[in-house]
């Protein structure tokens, strides 16, 4: 599909990061957007910059690890634009700390967000797709699911995020296979960045206050202070994800990368599997990183 003007979007997470410039890219594109994100006022920031920008615009505040409001959401897309072309189940969020020290809590929110809140857009979304695929030979749609680097690794003090991202890879693949079953009209995508400025590492700033701990444990808030480094030291911005995003749509690409040399710690992993061998250290090529993560930990 290369021409987007007048087709949908919904873009999950659409308040920040990924999802607010891919919004803009669509805005650029002449698409119709909908807009959803768990924060209200970046949420209307996003509304008013992409009214401004001429597209039309549906934002809905939402939180979509709640299926309801998921399926609201879509009766609502349905009502204003008819079946979406586009699909971005986008919205993510961050928490880190030693696996053994994840409260049930913690499981519950980020399971619920990065995994369910994508496992409800697929659910929502896709039977819409498909309908409209079945009504109109020349519909084109495709769904994109954003994973991360931490899908295809398993970092350590990650485990939680880890878990949810690892799904979020499995359920992507697996779409794609089941579409491919039943359709040519529909594809899929996953995103797999590594590190890139956007909100993830204050993710803290939504969780819900049920779900607050107390008091952090030492992982966690080493964790805490290791991820918002990494992410606000990246290289590659978030814009620059988003133009990448798009492309892959265009070219049918499955597997989209934020730092496609990044993979080769992936094909580490991958041989670990094969040869059965025990998990390669994951700071071989940066031994300081992990010295400092040890010390930090066994301090007193």
């Amino acid at each position: 599909m290369t021409d987007l003007k007048g087709k949908t979007a919904v873009l999950t997470g659409a308040g920040s990061g990924f999802g607010l410039e891919c919004a803009r890219i669509g805005a650029r594109l002449g698409m119709n957007l909908v807009l959803a994100d768990v924060q209200q006022d970046a949420l209307a920031r996003a509304q008013t910059e992409m009214r401004a920008a001429g597209a039309q615009v549906l934002a809905v505040q939402l939180d979509v690890s709640k299926a309801s409001e998921v399926e609201a959401l879509g009766r609502a897309v349905q009502n204003r634009f008819g079946a979406p072309h586009f699909v971005f189940n986008n919205a993510g969020v961050g928490a880190g700390g030693l696996i053994w020290e994840t409260s049930a809590k913690d499981w519950e929110w980020v399971i619920g967000v990065n995994l369910m809140g994508v496992a409800h857009g697929i659910r929502v979304f896709t039977p819409m797709m498909l309908d409209a695929a079945r009504k109109d030979a020349g519909y084109q749609g495709h769904i994109v699911n954003t994973a991360s680097m931490a899908g295809l690794l398993n970092a350590p003090n990650m485990g939680v995020y880890n878990a949810s991202k690892h799904a979020v890879v499995s359920i992507s693949e697996t779409l794609y296979q089941d579409l491919a079953l039943v359709t040519d009209q529909i594809s899929a995508s996953v995103l797999c960045p590594f590190f890139v400025p956007t909100g993830i590492s204050q993710s803290q700033r939504n969780r819900p206050a049920d779900a607050v701990p107390a008091k952090p444990t030492k992982s966690q808030l080493i964790g805490q202070a290791m991820s918002d480094k990494a992410v606000g030291s990246g290289k590659v911005s978030a814009a620059e994800v988003a133009q990448k995003v798009f492309d892959a749509m265009a070219a049918r690409q499955f597997y989209i990368y934020s730092h496609p040399k990044a993979i080769g710690s992936v094909q580490i992993r991958l041989e670990d599997i094969m040869r059965g061998r025990n998990p390669t250290d994951p700071f071989s090529h940066k031994p300081e990183l992990g010295l400092e993560l040890k010390r930090a930990l066994r301090a007193d």
